[in-house]
Order: C-alpha cells, then sequence, then structure tokens
C-alpha cells in the first residue's frame, strides 16, 4: 500500500499562479478569489501533487504524511 498525503494551500501566500493546475489538473482549483484549493486534502501520494508544489512559485503548497504529520513538501532542513 503506498503513502497517503494531506495536501494544503496556504491561502495567505497564495498568489492564484494555477501553476499547481497545470502540474495536477486532478488535484486542484481555483476558487472564485482565485486562489488554489486541493480537491481531496487527504489523497494517496502522487508525483503530479509534489510537482505541483514544487513548481509553486511562492511555495503555498504543503504536503504532509497522512497521520504522522511528517513533512513531504517542503522538506525539513
Amino acid at each position: 500500500m503506498g503513502d497517503r498525503w494531506h495536501v494544503e494551500v496556504d491561502r495567505s501566500v497564495c498568489i492564484g499562479s494555477a501553476q499547481c493546475l497545470h502540474r495536477a489538473p486532478d488535484g486542484f482549483r481555483l476558487d472564485s478569489a482565485r486562489q488554489s484549493r486541493p480537491v481531496e486534502p487527504d489523497t494517496d501520494a502522487s508525483e503530479h501533487l509534489l510537482a505541483a508544489a514544487e513548481n509553486c512559485p511562492v511555495e503555498a503548497i504543503v504536503i504532509t504524511l497522512l497521520g504522522s504529520g511528517e513533512p513531504v513538501f517542503p522538506p525539513e532542513e
């Protein structure tokens, strides 16, 4: 069984660039304020979701392991 992730978007940081939609179109939606929201906050691990987080220009996407809260992205320093 694969990892499960919790995906969050920090709305105080999100600028609505929609880069996440280009990398993971099934994983994110823009709301009426043009800010990103995960479609399913608790989801299976996905290369597309990780790519979306890595390519967010303001690093507004945070991914943690579901249950333990261990960071997936951004990685701990």
